[in-house]
């Protein structure tokens, strides 16, 4: 595998998250660069599921950027919201885990079939409700991340995982920041 590669994606993915973070509509583009050059780097490291969740990436990127630009009601910004039904979100990233651990285990030389599924399956939630400008969103790339942290370790992908530790650490700090940012904007409509 090229390094080279996964050093710029691992530079764009950390560009991706910080803009994610400051609710700058550029996280899009740094992410549409990050998630086509890791195309590369999860296929060489037979990571199937991770490489296919990164071709939706691709897609998600475009969709992400329209629905921050254009979103909100009334042709305004997206705002920030809370999550709503928690159990129903938990429960299609078990199954779906399952599901698709199983047909990469039985289907491909897959590594890590079932952590590698809950990886993608729990990113393409996280995005999701990302682009979706949901507070929980930050919660699901943290747990995503600690195991994503020890996978990518074990397959010799370092700049990868500590680009995932950063992650987890700004997962961490876009929660926080997002979270006052909600408050905030609550208490301004309070007060209005």
């Amino acid at each position: 595998m090229d390094t080279t590669i996964e050093i710029f994606g691992a530079i764009f993915g950390f560009l991706s998250v910080y803009f994610t973070i400051k609710q700058n509509i550029w996280c899009w583009f740094f992410g549409l660069l990050q998630v086509v050059l890791y195309c590369f780097v999860f296929f060489t490291s037979k990571l199937y599921s991770d490489m296919i969740l990164h071709i939706i990436y691709i897609f998600l990127q475009v969709y992400g950027w329209y629905s921050w630009k254009y979103g909100g009601s009334n042709k305004s910004t997206l705002r920030i919201t809370l999550l709503t039904n928690t159990a129903f979100w938990i429960g299609l990233t078990v199954l779906s885990t399952a599901l698709l651990g199983y047909v990469m285990q039985t289907n491909t030389d897959a590594s890590f079939p079932y952590e590698d599924a809950f990886i993608t399956i729990a990113s393409l939630v996280a995005q999701y409700l990302m682009i979706k400008k949901i507070l929980g969103s930050w919660l699901f790339w943290i747990i995503v991340d600690v195991v994503a942290i020890s996978i990518y370790f074990y397959k010799d992908l370092y700049f990868t995982s500590a680009l995932y530790t950063l992650f987890l650490i700004m997962a961490i700090m876009g929660y926080l920041e997002w979270k006052k940012a909600y408050n905030e904007e609550f208490v301004y409509e309070r007060q209005a």
